[in-house]
């Protein structure tokens, strides 16, 4: 027995497209937040800072649990 594939109707052709077109504009519009946060005004000791921060807390829950 052959399975038919059901074909999306006319109106939603396409629709996948544009979704993933938009999930890619959202992503690269953080992307470049990130980005300006991260320069504007010293952003090397704000991504240091940050970096630091994580680290800092990965490592206490760490010793916490150990």
């Amino acid at each position: 027995m052959t399975r038919r594939r059901r074909r999306a109707p006319l109106a939603e052709r396409g629709q996948a497209t544009v979704e993933y077109a938009l999930v890619l504009l959202g992503a690269a519009v953080v992307a470049l937040l990130v980005v300006a946060w991260a320069t504007d005004g010293g952003g090397t000791g704000r991504i240091g800072e940050l970096f630091d921060a994580v680290i800092d807390n990965v490592l206490a829950r760490t010793e916490d649990a150990g």
